[in-house]
């Protein structure tokens, strides 16, 4: 099977970089009903692979959790294997991780005989950062530039302004051009410091330029646990920000607070870099109603990104591998967005992409962002807004998604809850145009309860992924229980829209072959989060459209 080219690349798969040691174990456990259980069936390798699996059952029982686990384990390899000058051992947009990424996920799905497309975008390529402290205390602090930072090389004196170090930390550092008032920015290097909190990242940056500082050094707010670490985030298009902006963590924004402190910040002008979507399609009877799911495929440039977002990626690339051989009534298509991490770049170019008829051919979409979170709390996109107010238009139709991964957990015994409907992952471009979305989420760096504890296991006071972009997730950073009842629903759901989407936009379809499942009714959300609760998809707010606060 060829790779069509599309209106921005001539790329085939062939281009990308080789990836070897492709072989998939089959051993299909399938859910048991009720119980929360998992029985397992070993049908053979040839069996799986050849045949239709065109019923629950059959799906179910060769979308298996090995079968998923070996794309996670060559996803770990490629990481393994990139040499990057710049980020070693990462799958990052731009680095040779994600090309070897792209190429792996593109060839499977060739060779299944998709039609497959490498969707090409243009990004800006942001080189590792410097933050230096030189007095009174040396240290050099874990860091990187905003998206569309300025660059520049300065040393010269940090200039705290309005910060708020002790609880409870309300800060409205450099909110204001006032909070700059009565500080002294007449030198030719001056560093300012603000604290993160309130206002977007760009207004704080816009106005220590327009103070005249040189260097601004963002650090994160310090005000509850997850909002400690280091906080790179984007100033969004268009700031009028040109001096380099960088991130530090809580703990090191205090340390540069200091009184006779001097710091160094350097950033590299970041360069235009191309990379590419995976997007496999297999026609259906209806051409004109798209049935589609998508994952990002790249990491952070701290590491292999296996929990985020591997889990997703290789969650779909099993069920659309498994799905090969059938003839659907609906047109399904799959997707692997690059450079997420960065902002949402490449599920936004390809919408954008789109003429208005194409986009009206797209029913659904389903986005699948970490799913298999160590410390995790299975979760759906909040869609009927039952515990979170969404911060952006809802769709219509993405209820009746919601309704049905929720009646699937009730169906196997899986307690589930609630995750804000936010946007902040790669169905943003798909709500903004009006198309109903859905998904699954387990937790990133909210931190688990002791009522979440005793629902789902775990560990109360520890983050859903104390591993979230660090340099530990890698394969040993995974949940197997949630990756395991997560790939099965998400095949479900493929399959059970694969046929009929007539509960989500009206267009009618049949039922799905075999022996039909009479879903419950769901048993609702465990409530375990309460209004007051902000974003729980918490990694949006720093690389993924994070020009708010």
């Amino acid at each position: 099977m060829t790779v069509r080219a599309t209106r921005r690349t001539r790329t085939r798969v062939a281009a990308l970089a080789a990836v070897t040691g492709l072989g998939l174990a089959m051993v299909a456990p399938v859910s048991a009903p009720g119980s929360g259980t998992t029985a397992t069936a070993t049908p053979s390798d040839t069996r799986c692979e050849v045949r239709k699996n065109l019923t629950y059952r059959m799906l179910l029982e060769c979308v298996t959790l090995d079968g998923v686990r070996s794309h996670l384990q060559q996803f770990q390899k490629i990481a393994d294997n990139n040499d990057d000058p710049y980020y070693p051992g990462s799958r990052a947009a731009g680095t040779k991780g994600y090309a070897d990424s792209a190429a792996y996920v593109a060839g499977l799905l060739e060779d299944a005989g998709y039609d497959v497309t490498l969707d090409e975008f243009e990004f800006q390529f942001a080189f590792p950062a410097v933050l230096e402290q030189l007095t009174p205390v040396q240290g050099e602090y874990d860091t990187g530039p905003f998206t569309n930072s300025g660059a520049g090389d300065v040393t010269g004196p940090v200039i705290p302004v309005n910060l708020a170090l002790d609880p409870p930390r309300d800060s409205t550092s450099g909110c204001e051009p006032s909070d700059f008032d009565g500080l002294d920015f007449s030198g030719p290097n001056d560093v300012a410091l603000v604290q993160r909190g309130t206002c977007p990242f760009a207004d704080k940056a816009r106005n220590a330029q327009d103070a005249g500082a040189e260097a601004v050094v963002i650090f994160n707010q310090g005000d509850d646990p997850t909002r400690e670490g280091l906080i790179v985030g984007t100033l969004g298009d268009d700031s009028g920000v040109v001096i380099p902006v960088v991130g530090a963590s809580f703990a090191d924004g205090v340390a540069l607070a200091q009184a006779g402190s001097t710091a160094r910040v350097h950033v590299i002008e970041p360069e235009t870099r191309t990379d590419v979507n995976v997007i496999a399609e297999l026609p259906g009877r209806n051409n004109n109603n798209v049935v589609m799911a998508g994952a990002h495929l790249d990491s952070v440039a701290a590491g292999a990104g296996i929990n985020d977002n591997g889990s997703g990626s290789a969650a779909i690339l099993e069920t659309a591998l498994m799905m090969a051989n059938i003839k659907p009534q609906n047109t399904l298509r799959f997707a692997w967005w690059g450079a997420e991490e960065l902002g949402l770049i490449g599920s936004n170019a390809y919408v954008e992409g789109l003429p208005a008829d194409e986009l009206d051919r797209i029913a659904l979409y389903l986005n699948y962002d970490m799913v298999a979170s160590p410390n995790h709390v299975f979760m759906v996109y909040d869609a009927d807004e039952s515990t979170f107010d969404a911060p952006v238009p809802v769709p219509p139709g993405s209820t009746a998604i919601e309704n049905l991964y929720e009646s699937y957990y009730t169906w196997i015994g899986e307690p589930y809850d609630d995750a804000e409907f936010s946007g902040r992952s790669d169905y943003q471009a798909f709500i903004n145009n009006g198309i109903p979305s859905g998904g699954l989420f387990t937790g990133a760096e909210g931190v688990k309860t002791p009522q979440q504890e005793a629902i789902w296991g775990g560990t109360a006071g520890e983050q859903f992924d104390q591993c979230y972009h660090e340099a530990c997730d890698t394969i040993d950073n995974l949940d197997l229980h949630a990756l395991e009842v997560n790939s099965d629903l998400i095949a479900f759901a493929q399959l059970t829209f694969a046929y009929s989407t007539e509960s989500v936009n009206g267009v009618r379809g049949m039922r799905v072959p075999g022996r039909p499942i009479d879903l419950p009714e769901p048993a609702g959300p465990e409530g375990t989060f309460g209004s007051g609760v902000a974003a729980l998809h918490a990694n949006a707010e720093l690389n993924r459209g994070g020009a708010v606060e």
